[in-house]
């Protein structure tokens, strides 16, 4: 009996002592603003310049100076360049060779504040590397996989960048199974030290071209900014699973008289949801975003 005794006061006693350990030591904040988190778009290098044209005539902001790299840890060569609006921000690449695997798979690139600490963290979280940490000209990268399939790039540049805050924080919007959303979403969370905002099972269908259904939409928010998952049979009509992110305007109609005005095309007409008014849009070369404004 005292034999017992001891040994569960010494299980107590280390769990007293374990739990201030595990309160004073939270998951590491890699993430740093939602400003340094682009859109990867990838079109062929006659496009580049409609493609620019049309996406910062429709939201506005400007172009870095375009360059000619390798950004891959095999020989490669592209274009890159950032399109920074108010909005959102997308990095475009114009590959002139052949696009090494796996890369125009990674939705996304998001800054970091320690490229191997964000790769521990991913781990940890359930993430797997399937490109390990290579150099690239103004920095390190890597590219991890989430459960679910969600392919993201992550970056840390040697030189500190400094970039505006956004007007309206883009959404990036992730498609999964029902099988995998809970997964994916623990992971993210873990690795994000991000908040679910929403987790709606019954969202209205017509959010996915499905008008008369129903689905479950997920809404997080973290350092890396918004995300949306949506889980869905993959019963999905065009191009619903096809856009990676949406934008929020103040103007739905004036953005995509905009859009429509310098060659994008309108594959979704706006309808309302989720107190949004929302569009799907297509720019030259064949990008495919989600446009919407707060309805009032």
């Amino acid at each position: 009996m005292l034999r017992h005794r001891c040994l569960l006061g010494a299980a107590l006693a280390a769990t007293l002592l374990a739990t201030p350990a595990l309160a004073k030591d939270p998951a590491p904040q890699i993430g740093v603003a939602a400003q340094y988190d682009t859109t990867h778009v990838y079109v062929a290098p006659d496009d580049v310049e409609k493609f620019a044209t049309s996406f910062l005539a429709t939201f506005g902001g400007q172009s870095t100076k375009q360059v000619v790299a390798t950004v891959t840890p095999t020989p490669s060569s592209t274009t890159s360049q950032l399109l920074q609006t108010p909005v959102g921000t997308v990095s475009l690449f114009g590959f002139k060779t052949g696009i090494p695997y796996p890369f125009g798979a990674e939705r996304t690139g998001y800054l970091v504040t320690d490229l191997d600490a964000a790769i521990k963290a991913a781990k940890a979280a359930g993430a797997d590397v399937v490109v390990a940490p290579f150099p690239d000209p103004i920095g390190r990268d890597a590219v991890i996989q989430w459960p679910g399939g969600v392919n993201m790039q992550l970056y840390w540049h040697t030189t500190k960048p400094s970039y505006a805050a956004f007007q309206t924080v883009p959404e990036n919007r992730v498609y999964v199974s029902p099988g995998r959303a809970d997964a994916f979403t623990r992971a993210f969370l873990r690795f994000s030290n991000g908040k679910v905002v929403s987790d709606d099972a019954k969202a209205p269908g017509v959010e996915i071209g499905r008008s008369s259904d129903h689905y479950r939409r997920i809404r997080i928010e973290s350092a890396f900014g918004k995300m949306t998952v949506f889980v869905t049979d993959g019963h999905l009509p065009y191009p619903f699973g096809r856009e990676m992110t949406g934008y929020e305007v103040a103007d739905l109609k004036a953005t995509l008289d905009k859009a429509k005005g310098t060659g994008a095309t309108v594959l979704v007409e706006p309808f309302t949801s989720d107190r949004r008014e929302q569009a799907v849009v297509q720019f030259p070369g064949g990008y495919v975003a989600e446009i919407h404004a707060v309805v009032k």
